[in-house]
């Protein structure tokens, strides 16, 4: 099939896929790596693994993809460590000259190793740090706790004085054993004392365990430090008490430590004497000074190196990727017994053919090897990989038809057609000019602007949007053709070919009925006059209008998808297909929703009255009975009697002669055990009958219950999907007359309703509501659901008329999809 192809754009033929070969390669072990790049850079090659059977860590490279694996760990460790530091990504920009990956492997672990000390003496020092801001919380914390426990002394001391040289009797408050204040000091027990911080939802639960611990022989005092402090250990802020616990005896001190390390409780010690106090403040002042200079000298090291590593860093991440894909690929080739070549098979399109000998040739040469890599074509009965050349317009309409599945090799590819028949079916639901051109701006507006959300990450939505920008384009234009012919405008009619062809005869005559309107001119020339909105007749005449229309449509396209069969036929040289498939098929859609669609015409031509309904439901059950007032044209009965027919016998004719058919061609060519193909067969019979090509002489038994259970089930599939499918086509008519409601009521009882009050408030309160109700209900979810079902109408009812699907795509070896798979 000749492809066109001009300017910048690739040749293109959307209509079946690429011619395909397989290819083999047979490739000196010296030149492997440079002739497995070139590949890699043409990307027109799918090798197949010839190593299948072998782990991957029995394969030849896997010690080198070992080491490409180790270096994308080293790289993703210094992403993470920029991003940490904050520090941008350069760009990537390719260089001419070109990185050696051994030195650059060098170069990446003496990074790593540099950049795990320097993070690893910023952890100790932070640590310290940290610590240090703690213990000056503490002797901060905890000189307040002693300054205010020796005034409270000296108070009490001065007190009990007083009362002693006073009248001699003794207060409720004094203490019960008086007398032994005034002992010897040398009797009097001496208290130790433990000072630190414990984290602050802890602190309850720490004072009663200390309590219970030493059965109440403790004296502790707690206060909350006012600001959060970060915790040595975690790194992490968090609010903290200060605690001073006064003990006596070694036991209860053990006690007291166990506790603390229970509860992470970071201890420091606290000098008693106040002299002592004021020289560990300032000693720990200086200290955290000096830390702290330190601390920012050694991270302004690490940004230094980080920025180096930036600016090589999408440079050196492209390298890796691209080694790693190199030796992967490798590890797919089988090795020669000699041990000196690779032998690589793969599927290529036969347009590349030239420019894989020039890749290979290359890569000899610039290898300096002595002996050049071998390449030919290989005959092969294994079915190809399908491969469309698409650019950015019609690509978004070929995912489409992929996601339903993959076309057969060089199978009629539905998306050719596609391309008009979505947008315009979406239309057909969708119609309204005003709403068209609203998603016309928005999605211009992602077209104007597609080179730079093209390098933007953006959200799953945003990203399907802008995926389809060119199905969003063709969807806008075709709602708005739909939208004239409709005469809509956010529902409302304006007459903008000419003008109304009726008139009011009287004055008398009222808007909201058609009773007294005359013809003064010729007929609207485009699309349905503006009279009939707002009228009494305006749902019955715009619902036949619709609903005639929505077969008319359907039928087109069922019968579009049974001629696509056709050409798979010719294509495959199925003549089997054709004479038990394709004519029966049209026959019998044609016979029963083919005659509807002519008699929806002539109704339209003629003016006639004639109920379809009564014409349809009477051709099965009455098909004898005279037609009276229902004849649209002359000898109609026995034109619809010849239909019923062509249908009735159309059922036995797809069902029977093609599992006969099948049986006999099997048995012809298996007679005498000969697996020869005969000369002048049906190719894609081979196919049905399931001749497998092999070594062997097994010889398959012909399961004839089997392929006519299939053919009867095809068969049952196709009669009732041609009323199904039919009916299926009126979604047509009911969304598109839902959109029109929904916008008439949007229109009339919210933007009108609000126009009707003097009031500028519940005006803008009114435009506020109808904007977000146009936007959210009928630029959103309507699109939605209209997308929805042309999308059900092309994959259901017109591509299960010819598209088999059970095809798998052409998965290419190329450095251009490295980042989108690691993505």
């Amino acid at each position: 099939m000749p492809r066109g192809g001009g300017g910048c754009l690739p040749p293109m033929d959307l209509m079946r896929s690429e011619e395909m070969q397989l290819l083999q390669v047979i490739i000196p072990t010296e030149s492997a790596h440079l002739a497995v790049s070139n590949l890699g850079d043409l990307g027109l090659i799918q090798f197949k693994d010839l190593n299948a059977d072998k782990s991957p860590f029995q394969r030849t490279f896997a010690a080198q993809i070992k080491r490409t694996g180790e270096m994308a760990r080293k790289l993703r460790f210094f992403k993470e460590q920029m991003l940490k530091a904050g520090i941008q990504i350069s760009p990537l920009q390719l260089t001419e000259t070109p990185l050696d990956f051994d030195d650059m492997e060098i170069k990446l672990g003496e990074l790593e190793a540099e950049l795990i000390e320097v993070n690893a003496n910023d952890e100790k020092l932070q640590r310290t740090y940290n610590e240090l801001l703690e213990y000056s919380t503490v002797l901060r914390k905890a000189g307040e706790f002693f300054y205010s426990a020796q005034r409270s002394a000296a108070a009490q001391q001065t007190e009990l004085g007083a009362n002693q040289s006073g009248s001699g009797e003794t207060s409720l408050e004094s203490p019960l054993l008086e007398q032994d204040m005034f002992t010897d000091a040398s009797k009097q027990v001496k208290l130790g004392s433990l000072s630190g911080l414990v984290p602050k939802e802890k602190a309850m639960a720490f004072e009663r365990i200390l309590f219970r611990a030493t059965r109440g022989n403790i004296l502790l005092r707690q206060e909350s430090v006012d600001e959060l402090v970060t915790d040595p250990q975690s790194g992490e802020k968090v609010s903290k008490n200060t605690f001073v616990v006064f003990y006596s005896g070694e036991r209860a001190k053990a006690k007291i430590l166990k506790i603390c390390d229970a509860f992470r409780a970071n201890r420091y010690p606290f000098p008693e004497d106040l002299a002592k106090q004021m020289h560990t403040i300032e000693e720990v002042s200086g200290k955290i000074k000096e830390l702290k200079a330190t601390i920012d000298m050694g991270l302004a090291h690490r940004d230094t190196i980080l920025k180096s590593i930036a600016s090589e860093f999408e440079h050196w991440n492209h390298v890796t990727k691209k080694e790693k894909s190199i030796y992967h690929t490798l590890n797919m080739l089988s090795v020669d017994v000699t041990k000196k070549c690779l032998v690589g098979e793969g599927w290529s399109p036969v347009f590349a053919t030239s420019q894989v000998q020039d890749a290979l040739q290359r890569a000899t040469l610039e290898s300096k090897s002595q002996v050049g890599s071998i390449f030919q074509v290989l005959n092969t009965k294994e079915s190809p990989p399908t491969y469309f050349q698409t650019n950015k317009f019609t690509s978004a309409f070929q995912e489409i038809v992929d996601a339903y599945g993959v076309a057969k090799y060089q199978e009629a590819n539905p998306g050719v057609f596609t391309i008009v028949t979505f947008p315009f079916l979406f239309a057909v639901m969708f119609g309204d000019w005003g709403h068209g051109i609203c998603l016309l701006l928005a999605t211009l507006y992602l077209i104007i602007r597609e080179k730079k959300f093209a390098s933007q990450k953006l959200g799953d939505i945003m990203e399907m949007m802008f995926g389809g920008r060119y199905i969003i384009m063709m969807m806008a234009l075709f709602s708005i053709y739909t939208g004239f012919i409709y005469n809509e405008f956010f529902s409302v009619p304006f007459e903008i070919f000419a003008k109304s062809a009726y008139a009011c005869r009287d004055p008398s005559c009222g808007d909201a009925t058609t009773e007294g309107l005359i013809k003064v001119r010729p007929t609207y020339p485009f699309g349905v006059d503006p009279v009939w909105h707002g009228s009494r007749s305006e749902l019955p005449f715009l619902n036949s209008l619709k609903m005639k229309m929505s077969i008319l449509l359907g039928v087109s396209q069922m019968n579009l998808g049974i001629m696509m069969s056709y050409f798979n036929a010719k294509f495959f040289r199925n003549n089997v297909n054709i004479l038990y498939q394709f004519i029966p098929q049209l026959l019998f859609l044609n016979s029963l929703f083919g005659y509807l669609s002519l008699l929806i015409i002539i109704k339209w031509c003629t003016g006639s009255k004639a109920d379809l309904y009564h014409v349809m439901i009477y051709m099965f059950l009455g098909p004898t009975d005279d037609m009276g007032e229902n004849e649209l044209f002359p000898h109609q009965k026995y034109v619809q009697q010849a239909l019923l027919v062509i249908a009735l016998i159309s059922v036995p004719w797809m069902l029977i002669p093609k599992p006969f058919f099948l049986k006999k061609e099997h048995e012809r060519r298996h007679q005498g055990h000969q697996y020869t193909q005969l000369e002048g067969a049906d190719e894609s019979v081979v196919a049905e009958l399931g001749v497998h090509h092999e070594e062997s002489n097994h010889h398959e038994e012909f399961e004839f219950s089997e392929v006519f259970v299939h053919q009867l089930i095809h068969t049952i599939e196709f009669v009732l999907g041609a009323v199904s499918n039919t009916a299926s086509y009126l979604r047509l008519w009911a969304l598109s007359l839902a959109h029109s409601e929904l916008s008439t009521v949007f229109y009339d009882k919210v933007l009108l309703l609000t126009l009707g009050y003097n009031n500028i408030i519940i005006l803008a309160i009114g435009v506020v509501i109808f904007i977000f109700a146009t936007v959210g209900v009928l630029l959103v979810m309507e699109t939605l659901s209209a997308f929805l079902h042309a999308l059900r109408l092309h994959w259901v009812e017109y591509q299960n008329k010819f598209y088999e699907g059970d095809g798998y795509k052409f998965a290419p070896f190329s450095f251009a999809l490295i980042s989108d798979e690691e993505e």
